[in-house]
């Protein structure tokens, strides 16, 4: 039957009463979601009370595919270099969402250095919260999560051309799941953040990894955002659109020390 993640960050990034994250999450996404984007979007995955409102405003906008491949950063520095969940299933509060394996076993096969790998999952959250949101837009789902981390420029770029091979012409969504700079002001967060974000709007996974190594900016998921770049120029016919972005600091008024946000979709 394979294995069974269990919530590792409910009650602290989201909601962990299955009924009030269903009420919070159709608050996010506001009336009427599902539009007519699904090559790959870029999402935050910061708790709901700071990132919430733009990872609503980008749900809202996806037409969710059966089969979701999400990428995301290493934040606690477990497991190989590309880990992938590769059978069971995920839960989350009042859901459970199954892996697909056979696509999964197609990712370890075309992807450069991909492992079948749970230890860079078991505390990450950064595929978590965005599963609350796949699970209302689509709740027969199917998910292949994919942590990405020690990469440099062209081995995440070459991770995202693995999954253009392993996807062919299958309608199969890609998210990349990162925030953008962290704590510092407001003002400079959202200067640097605009310049990774040209990049993403350029589809230019080389310039958008040079971009952040050459100024600094502390955006957790370049590596996951370098890949669905790289997916997204081999499938071709990417529009990127900057959905939304914003700051915790708009959340609550705090502008000294933020941490940016960016929906884009592709």
């Amino acid at each position: 039957m394979g294995s069974v993640r269990l919530p590792a960050v409910a009650d602290r990034f989201y909601p962990g009463d299955a009924q009030l994250l269903r009420v919070t999450v159709t608050t996010l996404l506001g009336p009427s979601p599902g539009g007519d984007r699904g090559l790959g979007a870029v999402v935050p995955h910061a708790g709901y009370v700071y990132s919430g409102k733009v990872a609503g405003a980008v749900f809202r906008r996806l037409a969710v595919s059966d089969r979701v491949i999400i990428l995301c950063p290493n934040h606690t520095g477990r497991g190989p270099r590309v880990s992938v969940w590769a059978d069971g299933s995920w839960k989350i509060p009042g859901a459970e969402l199954s892996v697909d394996e056979p696509l999964a076993a197609r990712v370890l096969a075309e992807v450069p250095g991909a492992r079948s790998d749970q230890r860079a999952h078991e505390r990450e959250h950064a595929i978590e919260v965005e599963l609350p949101f796949l699970a209302a837009l689509r709740p027969d789902v199917r998910i292949v999560p994919m942590v990405l981390g020690g990469l440099d420029g062209a081995e995440a770029a070459a991770v995202g051309e693995g999954l253009a091979r392993a996807i062919g012409d299958e309608r199969i969504l890609v998210l990349a799941s990162s925030d953008m700079s962290h704590y510092i002001p407001h003002d400079e967060a959202a200067a640097k953040d605009r310049l990774a974000i040209d990049r993403l709007l350029a589809v230019d996974p080389e310039g958008l990894y040079e971009i952040c190594e050459l100024h600094g900016i502390s955006m957790c998921g370049v590596l996951p955002a370098t890949a669905l770049l790289a997916y997204a120029r081999v499938r071709g016919g990417a529009r990127p659109e900057l959905v939304q972005y914003a700051t915790s600091g708009d959340a609550f008024g705090a502008y000294d020390s933020v941490v940016g946000y960016a929906g884009v979709l592709l």
